[in-house]
């Protein structure tokens, strides 16, 4: 089961990383996706929860639209059953400000029957609030 989801979660960031469209992405989770990225959302439009595919694929295309990636690595990626959590670095600009956001993360997914079923991500949200700004 550990590699089916890690097999389901390798697909997500070849995806990711590929530049494939948002709805492409949106097709590794489930319509009831349980999606959140933590943060403050009246300043970083792209986090806060997410609801289903349409929700997921909303959060691509404006992540693309506010932030241009400049550093994304893979550090750990630990799977146990229907579990993965994915742990890195990444700097992103955002587009308006211009201002660099730096940060360690941890991406925590849910895998059931190759499809991404809960998704949580962890960085550095004042970081990014601030940079928003």
């Amino acid at each position: 089961m550990a590699n089916s989801a890690k097999a389901t979660v390798e697909e997500f960031f070849r995806r990711n990383a590929s530049g494939d469209p948002p709805e492409h992405i949106a097709e590794l989770v489930r319509e009831d996706v349980d999606w959140y990225v933590a943060g403050d959302v009246d300043v970083v439009p792209w986090i806060g929860r997410k609801e289903g595919r349409a929700g997921v694929t909303d959060f691509y295309r404006e992540l693309r639209q506010q932030v241009i990636a400049e550093k994304f690595e893979i550090t750990d990626m630990l799977a146990t059953e229907n579990r993965v959590v994915v742990l890195g670095e990444l700097a992103s600009r955002v587009r308006n400000t211009g201002k660099l956001i730096e940060t360690e993360f941890a991406f925590d997914f849910t895998v059931e029957d190759g499809q991404i079923v809960r998704f949580r991500l962890f960085e550095d949200s004042h970081a990014v609030a601030l940079a928003a700004v």
